[in-house]
């Protein structure tokens, strides 16, 4: 579709695309087009509208609630004054423990990739509830 796009908005491939439509057809490809643009201008214009009216009732709505001394933080209550934080969770304790080869003592929670010596390990043959903390 942009290739199309590319065409109708640069003069000369355009021209070059509708060289060999004849006169007539120009024409009917020229009120085609301009139906579009009347759709769109008339779609355009009652988007505008929509958005006047809603905005015209929001402005009522305030002063509404100004005359009744309602703030708009007591009609929201206090969902509006502060938005949900997500907790980060806390990781979880490791399961598995082995010591690799340089010595240093390797962890694993039971969820992701396995470390490569309990990996060896497990492919050597021992079970790995030989190695749960």
């Amino acid at each position: 579709m942009s290739e199309f796009i590319s065409i109708l908005t640069h003069g000369r491939r355009l021209k070059a695309a509708v060289k060999e439509l004849s006169v007539s057809e120009l024409e009917e490809v020229q009120e085609k087009l301009a139906k579009v643009i009347a759709d769109r201008a008339e779609e355009e214009a009652q988007l505008l509208q929509q958005e006047a009216e809603k905005r015209r009732k929001i402005e009522e709505l305030r002063k509404a609630m100004d005359a009744a001394g309602i703030d708009p933080s007591e009609l929201l209550g206090d969902s509006a004054a502060a938005p949900k934080t997500r907790r980060k969770r806390a990781p979880k304790p490791p399961k598995y423990a082995i010591k690799n080869e340089s010595g240093e003592r390797i962890t694993w929670t039971g969820q992701g990739r396995m470390p490569k010596a309990l990996k060896n390990a497990v492919d050597r043959g021992e079970k790995l509830e030989k190695f749960l903390i």
